[in-house]
């Protein structure tokens, strides 16, 4: 190669060098940017819902007991009825004396029950004191009634003279003796009101057939009679039919609660007479005087008791009084049962048209005793 030549070439190899040299220089690649990170919010976690208190129904008895085959035990029977059909909570507290009503009722109240029924007409003046100092409490009792009204109390009322009027006729038709008895536990209107109207009954009977048929134990007239002073000790009870049974009486209306079972003993062991029950049907409720029970003048206190709860849990409960009678099934007179043989056709005859005869008003009821 000529000097030249060699000279050139190498110009041109140091020019390439320098260019070279001189260009930037390629960028290296870059990932691409990430997204930034989503914050998840999460929300705390709601509470369960709290399950609705359960409403609760509490029961004061009367001093024959929640199991007295009776009232107590029929008002209960209630509260039962209205625990099953509307599934509430239901509970109760034995009063063994008086003095246990006024502490039985504010046990209640400290409770917080929704509705406190009590249990009978010796509750009536502590119940009204326990309304009228917790108007916010809803209250019913059996057998009493307020005047004027107390705005969150219903009382129960019950014409039971409608259906021991029939009980009296009844008696008159069948006994053997020409004499029957009825006796009391205490005098109070929810006592006689049942002896009342055997008595006129049984005066209803002798008139219509010229009979002489005698009641011992009540004078409608004078509304003086025989009582027990007591629906507890079965051994009074048991006393009085005794001495009922000597003067001749065969048939026996105690309205007296447990008092009134002695009664029954005392039929069952003389052998000779028969009982007719009240409040429930004694042919179911005292089964060991099946055999002897004729009849029952039912207070149907569980319908009016589960009726009056029904209105507190379905906000309807309007302070007032509810009466049961013939007429709406509030009282009635039970079937006879094994001793049906004892009533004659004709007389169970009789007894529907004297039923029909107190409905439509044409034989009257005394109205004394009206509710």
């Amino acid at each position: 190669m000529s000097k030249k030549l060699y000279v050139l070439v190498s110009v041109l190899l140091v020019a390439v060098f320098a260019l070279s040299a001189c260009a930037k220089p390629t960028a290296a690649p870059t990932a691409a940017p990430t997204e930034a990170p989503t914050e998840v919010v999460t929300e705390a976690p709601t509470e369960a819902p709290t399950a609705a208190p359960v409403f609760k129904a509490c029961e004061v008895t009367d001093t024959g007991g929640v199991d007295d085959k009776s009232f107590n035990a029929t008002a209960w029977k209630g509260v039962q009825d209205a625990m099953a059909q509307l599934g509430i909570e239901g509970k109760y507290l034995e009063s063994k004396e008086i003095a246990d009503f006024e502490k039985n009722i504010n046990a209640f109240v400290e409770e917080k029950c929704d509705i406190i029924i009590t249990v009978g007409f010796l509750l009536g003046d502590a119940t009204k004191a326990a309304a009228e100092a917790n108007p916010d409490v809803k209250f019913s009792i059996v057998d009493y009634g307020y005047s004027p009204v107390i705005p969150n109390v219903v009382g129960q009322a019950f014409q039971t003279n409608e259906a021991s009027f029939l009980a009296g006729y009844l008696a008159a038709g069948v006994t053997k003796t020409g004499v029957v008895g009825t006796f009391g536990g205490m005098q109070i209107p929810t006592v006689t009101i049942f002896m009342d109207g055997f008595a006129r009954g049984v005066a209803y009977y002798n008139e219509k057939h010229g009979t002489t048929v005698k009641v011992l134990g009540w004078d409608p007239e004078a509304q003086t009679g025989v009582f027990t002073n007591d629906f507890s000790d079965q051994q009074k009870g048991k006393d009085t039919a005794i001495s009922m049974m000597d003067e001749g009486a065969d048939i026996i209306l105690p309205v007296a609660g447990p008092v009134g079972l002695g009664a029954a003993a005392a039929v069952k062991e003389r052998g000779n007479a028969y009982i007719m029950g009240v409040d429930s049907d004694w042919f179911l409720t005292a089964p060991d005087y099946a055999d002897i029970t004729l009849t029952s003048v039912m207070k149907l206190m569980d319908v009016t008791t589960v009726n009056v709860i029904k209105s507190a849990v379905d906000g309807t409960f309007a302070g007032g009084s509810t009466v049961g009678n013939l007429a709406n099934g509030g009282v009635a007179l039970a079937p006879f049962h094994n001793l049906e043989s004892m009533v004659p056709a004709e007389l169970a005859a009789e007894l529907e048209t004297v039923k029909a005869g107190i409905l439509d008003g044409s034989i009257a009821m005394n109205p004394a005793f009206q509710q």
